[in-house]
């Protein structure tokens, strides 16, 4: 479950994406709650690296600087800004290739911008931008380690699928198309140029895929979660209900152009809160 992702699909900086993430962690306890703004700095320092303006070449340099670091953090002799890290990874048992996977998804924009990929490949990006945060989320959060597993999975691709829904133009404007070649072929574009795509009258038959795609993922947290403990699962389903409610509202916008952004009400937003952070 991605913490914050907005453009491009990963982005963990948009204010009022911000406002969703700490809303759900502010109830959690002290030490959950620092766990998870450490593993959600982590996910904006590489994700800033990823989407600066710096040459290539340095950016993948400083991507591995932080592969470096993490495998020193779990060799014992943590660098300075991972010290702090040293008490969570013990405490919720965080998996050193959780946070590498995380490194590798940012990694995966920088070469050159990502633009349709295959399935597999969306499948891939959206496991290590996504899942693999969740698979450290829901240790924090204390689950099961099968239903984590499961939960992680599920809930970070239907996150990260609405985000890319979401943020369709702009992730154009930063040269960046998430949208599966496959999908694009079948409703007859060829293009994979960002700009053309987006323009596209049929890109409607390749949204509306990808839209009941997540809403099969969010089915499927929503049964992981319904069968485990209330209070280990109050954060994630607080995501949870904020990105469906977004996914619902792109789905009554639709995808012709042009494309008002959408956005969660605060009255909504406040009743998710009411609802799930008070157990």
């Amino acid at each position: 479950m991605t913490l914050e992702a907005t453009a491009p699909s990963a982005n963990y900086g948009s204010s009022a994406s911000n406002s969703s993430f700490y809303a759900a962690m502010r109830i959690l306890p002290r030490d959950q709650r620092e766990a998870m703004f450490q593993i959600y700095s982590f996910c904006r320092q590489v994700d800033d690296i990823a989407d600066s303006d710096g040459p290539r070449d340095q950016r993948l340099a400083a991507l591995q600087e932080w592969r470096n670091d993490i495998d020193a953090l779990y060799q014992g002799n943590p660098p300075p800004r991972l010290k702090d890290y040293v008490a969570s990874v013990k405490t919720f048992g965080l998996k050193r290739e959780d946070f590498l996977a995380i490194v590798d998804g940012m990694e995966m924009d920088v070469p050159q911008d990502i633009r349709a990929p295959d399935m597999a490949t969306l499948d891939l990006y959206c496991d290590r931008v996504a899942s693999a945060v969740g698979r450290l989320s829901v240790r924090v959060f204390g689950l099961p380690e099968e239903d984590g597993i499961l939960l992680a999975y599920h809930l970070g691709r239907a996150l990260q699928l609405t985000n890319i829904l979401r943020d369709i133009d702009e992730d154009a404007g930063l040269g960046r198309l998430y949208l599966p070649r496959e999908a694009l072929l079948h409703a007859g574009i060829t293009s994979n140029d960002p700009n053309r795509v987006i323009a596209e009258r049929a890109l409607p038959k390749v949204c509306l895929p990808l839209t009941q795609r997540a809403k099969a993922h969010f089915e499927k947290s929503d049964e992981i979660m319904s069968r485990n403990k209330r209070r280990a699962v109050r954060a994630p389903r607080i995501m949870s209900k904020y990105y469906h409610s977004i996914l619902d509202l792109l789905i009554a916008r639709g995808f012709n152009a042009p494309r008002e952004p959408v956005r969660v009400s605060k009255v909504t937003r406040i009743l998710i809160l009411l609802r799930y952070a008070f157990i």
